[in-house]
Parts: C-alpha cells; structure tokens; sequence
C-alpha cells in the first residue's frame, strides 16, 4: 500500500488528487472501521489511518475521514481547546486551504472567511503571497500552513502576512519541522526535483527549516509563542489522534 500511495502523489496532480480523494473516501473509510484511532476533526474512528509522504512515507497518518495529517489535528485540538475561534467574530485568511478544514472553516456563522493561493482550486483570491492585494491590517486570523518552504523569497512573503494582519491579531505560521538542525538550509541552485526531494524533503520545496524558523518571524516582527501542544496533551491522546509528538505550533501575534 505504501508504494501504490507514493506512486499516486508523485503521478497525479494535486488538484485532481482533491477531487478524486472526494470519491474515494467513503470507500476507504468503510474498510478500515474500527475504534482505535480518531480523527479530532470529524470525530470518527478506524482501526489505523493510512500511510503518507512524498519521500520517505509515514504510516498511520492520513485519516481516512477528513484525509487529514499530524499537523492537521494537532492545530484543530489546540484551536478547539485553547482559543474563541470556533465562537468569536474574526476575518479569517487561509493560505492554500485544506481540505480538511475548508467546509469547517466556510461554514462557521462567526467567520469572515477568505482563502487564497496561486494554484489551489479552493481559493477565493488568486494571488501571490510576497505581493498580496489586501489592505494592512485587515485580518484578525491567518493561517499559512506548509506555504512558506515553498516561497524563494520567504522574507517577503513573511513581512507581506505581517502587513496584513490586524494588531492583536493571531497568525499560525506551520512548516515542515526538522528541530534538530540549528539553522534553515536552502539552495538556489538545487532545482532537480529527485534531489530536492532528498535534500528538502519533498520535490516542489526549496527549504528545510531548523530551529532558526521562530527567531527569523521575531526578526520580521511577529510575536512568537513556540507551542509544544503535544506535551500537554496526556499521552494516550496524542497516540489516539495519531499527532507527531514535540512538533512544535508557531503561533504568532502582531503587537
């Protein structure tokens, strides 16, 4: 199964992958029903989740309900227990929406909810994050989650998600985490997407971050709280939920 999977994300382009997941999922589901495992975000359980990843695969990671990952559910848990944004009126940006939240996230009454991306078939805004057409201040929630490893130019594109956050207002800023290398390591000159693969971790990234990430969102302006939410969820959560034990919620304020 782990094969067949790596083939489909490497062979099927993402947006047709979005649609036929649509199709595949109550197959799916159906045949891993059990009570081992839940999903936080649809609250359904199964006997395992399903294997994931562009390089090296994860087992048991992608639900079968929501095709949520690890840090999918970490971020519904630590919204749900830990902040009003499920019952406070907010303007809301969402980079690259997905799927796992998107109809969640539209269908909240308190929720002025916008999307936006190059590429995605969920975005409201086409647009490019290092040169955005909205106003400054205008958004009291932003999320931009697994984005910025993308971005050649990740400076701009984090001052451009500064500029348009409100003062007191909440950004959620997730990237791929390997929090043993001290610094970020990125080369212009890696452009094969087998090797970007290798060295990056997946073949349409241009960086991998180290611990330097939170101190580079300081230097840009933001407030940063580096949350290990995983530690103070009891242990038997965090193997139910399937979560990626100390990965880290860069959750980040405007002054």
């Amino acid at each position: 199964m782990k094969k067949l999977f790596k083939l489909i994300l490497n062979t099927i382009p993402r947006p047709l992958l979005i649609r036929l997941s649509y199709l595949a999922r109550p197959v799916i589901s159906f045949f891993l029903r059990g009570n081992k495992f839940t999903d936080p975000i649809d609250g359904k359980s199964f006997s395992k989740f399903l294997p994931y990843g562009y390089g090296t695969q994860r087992d048991n990671v992608l639900s079968p309900s929501t095709l949520s990952l690890e840090r999918h559910r970490l971020l519904w848990l630590y919204l749900q227990n830990e902040t009003d944004f499920f019952t406070t009126k907010a303007k809301v940006l969402h980079f690259a929406p997905e799927q796992a939240f998107y109809k969640r996230f539209r269908n909240l009454k308190n929720l002025e909810y916008t999307t936006t991306d190059l590429n995605s078939p969920l975005a409201d805004v086409k647009a490019d994050i290092c040169n955005l057409p909205f106003a400054n201040d205008a958004y009291d929630v932003i999320f931009c989650n697994h984005v910025l490893e993308h971005i050649p130019d990740d400076t701009k594109a984090m001052q451009e998600l500064l500029r348009v956050l409100k003062p007191g207002g909440m950004a959620i800023l997730q990237i791929p985490q390997d929090l043993s290398r001290a610094e970020t390591f990125e080369d212009n000159t890696i452009t094969d997407p087998k090797e970007r693969a290798k060295i990056f971790g997946q073949y349409d990234h241009v960086r991998v971050y180290g611990r330097d990430y939170f101190d580079k969102l300081r230097s840009i302006g933001f407030e940063v709280n580096e949350v290990d939410y995983t530690n103070q969820l009891p242990k038997e959560e965090v193997i139910k939920y399937c979560l990626a034990p100390g990965e880290i919620l860069p959750v980040c304020y405007k002054a």
